[in-house]
């Protein structure tokens, strides 16, 4: 993809994915007044925010911290978002702290894989790894932020 997209290329591609396919599986979970296509547009608005933080640091910073940075950055962002999507803004810092470690975890045992396989089908691990970890968070997010909401009404 970098080839063919340069790197913002591959990034915006890869966003757009991101928001396309885990807005329509996560969107699955969620009830009431946030059903599609309501949900894609706060989806959406966190995923781009986690995004363009995790870009920013990333392309901003440099060495290890760059990777660590822009996912703690990425993850209060998301938080933020849904925090306030779902009226439930004392949830952030709960919210950053689950997004941060599967994010996390994600990311580094995904860049171990491609480290050790290599090639497209390292790439590819990275990205199921990942996806799946980053998923995991984000469905954990919207269960308590549904739950923190219909408790709080």
């Amino acid at each position: 993809m970098y080839r063919n997209l340069t790197v913002i290329g591959a990034y915006v591609a890869w966003t757009v994915l991101f928001i396309l396919l885990g807005g329509a599986v996560l969107g699955s979970l969620v009830r009431g007044r946030w059903r599609l296509p309501r949900f894609y547009l706060l989806y959406g608005a966190a995923f781009f925010g986690y995004a363009v933080a995790w870009t920013f640091a990333y392309f901003a910073l440099s060495g290890p911290i760059d990777e660590w940075f822009g996912s703690l950055a990425g993850s209060v962002l998301m938080a933020l978002v849904f925090a306030a999507g779902f009226r439930v803004m004392g949830s952030v810092f709960q919210f950053s702290a689950l997004l941060f470690i599967a994010n996390s975890i994600g990311y580094f045992i995904g860049a171990i894989l491609y480290a050790r396989i290599g090639g497209s089908t390292g790439m590819l691990l990275w990205g199921v790894v990942y996806g799946l970890c980053l998923g995991a968070g984000m469905g954990a997010v919207l269960h308590f932020a549904q739950r923190w909401t219909t408790e709080s009404s």
